[in-house]
């Protein structure tokens, strides 16, 4: 047999953020040889990402989520609050995770703390192989797929996953067309500190400007702030001192949590959308951002590259066990029909909320809130829209069911 079918890996993920390890330990947890590879530089931006219930089940059978756990919160409640000035406000919509049997809908944890554990856990798991050089290309031969890293050397692989981001050169190299869209807004990011507990309530103020959201951290008096604005605004709010940006945002916040203070970084996230029109291409297959990019409201972002994963995982535990080829395109037609509903779904409802609130139209006022109105009051209809939000009834991965 030629070197092509004698791959040095099963599997090779390419990208070190946190969809990159957490394939990569879902993979090689179930005795895939899995090699993760390139190199991972976080920034001190302020983000956090609210984990949902199926994401944490997920990272919990991967044996990272008691490492994460001390530095998330616990997301028990969300508040949505009209703020639009609109002439048909509804009343704020309250959202109980109890109600739908759960104690939280989802931990908010920093994302650099979120990559940290995972990368700990990823240092020390058995049949996973490290190799922390960024990645130069790769190009399918036969049976297998051969990368090459920067520095010349070459890894080959039955199947190349890539999670090297929204500008993956792995996709554009594949030829893997997208579809872009962009939004005349930013997201300011940061960490706050505050006078009153946050109770465990992730609150969403929605404004002309977009959303306005503060989410609850460890402790019960720190929170983390994404506020949705025009994208001047948002770099002239970044470019404030502490002081007068926490006050800009504790009069935006209704004096809801008392008084507050900035206690972290900051960054501004530009709002753009991003989806593969087929998640997969010869030898390769794409999760998280190098598949879909949604602007940060709504918490569908990493949760959807993480269901990515546990999905593909599903795959190639039954590919291995069937005898299967796992990078062949039987199966990867399979991972392309099953991810393009989910991340079509998600990426519509993100765009139609954030433009509904952009539109200023009384017709698109009264359909949102109408809608929200329908969810305070209907109460069949908000426990099956809260289960939806935190996991799809149908294809969830089976690392992710309770």
């Amino acid at each position: 047999m030629g070197e092509a079918e004698n791959p040095d890996f099963e599997v090779a993920v390419v990208g070190a953020g946190a969809a990159g390890l957490a394939a990569a330990l879902a993979l090689s947890r179930d005795g895939l040889r899995t090699a993760l590879l390139g190199r991972h530089a976080p920034v001190a931006d302020g983000r956090t990402v609210a984990l949902l219930d199926g994401s944490v089940r997920f990272l919990g059978a991967l044996g990272a989520w008691e490492a994460i756990a001390p530095s998330a919160a616990a997301l028990a409640e969300l508040h949505l609050i009209d703020d639009t000035g609109s002439l048909f406000r509804p009343p704020p919509a309250r959202f109980v995770a109890a109600e739908i049997g759960l104690g939280a809908f989802g931990w908010n944890v920093e994302s650099a703390r979120l990559v940290e554990a995972l990368r700990a856990c990823a240092r020390a798991a058995p049949g996973l192989t490290l190799i922390e050089e960024d990645v130069a290309g790769a190009a399918p031969a036969g049976g297998a797929a051969t990368v090459t890293l920067e520095g010349g050397a070459q890894v080959r692989a039955r199947l190349v996953v890539a999670a090297d981001g929204a500008r993956s050169p792995l996709r554009e190299a594949a030829g893997i067309p997208v579809r872009r869209w962009d939004y005349p807004q930013a997201a300011l990011t940061t960490i706050l500190s505050h006078a009153r507990d946050h109770r465990e309530i992730s609150t969403e103020f929605h404004t002309r400007q977009g959303p306005f959201t503060l989410v609850p951290l460890p402790g019960g008096r720190r929170s983390s702030l994404v506020w949705v604005t025009a994208a001047e605004k948002a770099e002239r709010l970044r470019g404030l001192d502490d002081a007068a940006l926490a006050a800009a945002v504790e009069r935006r916040a209704q004096a809801l949590l008392g008084r507050m203070a900035i206690d972290g970084p900051r960054g501004v996230v530009p709002m753009r959308g991003l989806l593969a029109t087929r998640p997969v291409a010869r030898r390769l297959a794409l999760v998280g951002e190098a598949a879909h990019v949604f602007p940060p409201i709504g918490a569908q972002g990493l949760n959807l590259g993480l269901r990515d994963a546990a999905a593909l995982r599903d795959l190639l535990v039954e590919a291995r066990q069937g005898g299967a080829d796992p990078g062949g395109e039987a199966l990867l037609g399979r991972f392309a029909r099953g991810r393009a509903l989910d991340a079509r779904l998600r990426s519509g409802a993100v765009d139609a909320l954030n433009r509904s609130l952009l539109s200023g139209l009384l017709p698109a006022d009264l359909l949102r809130g109408a809608g929200l109105l329908a969810l305070s009051t209907i109460a069949p209809l908000r426990r099956a829209v809260m289960r939806e939000g935190i996991l799809p009834r149908f294809g969830t991965p089976r690392l992710m069911r309770a």
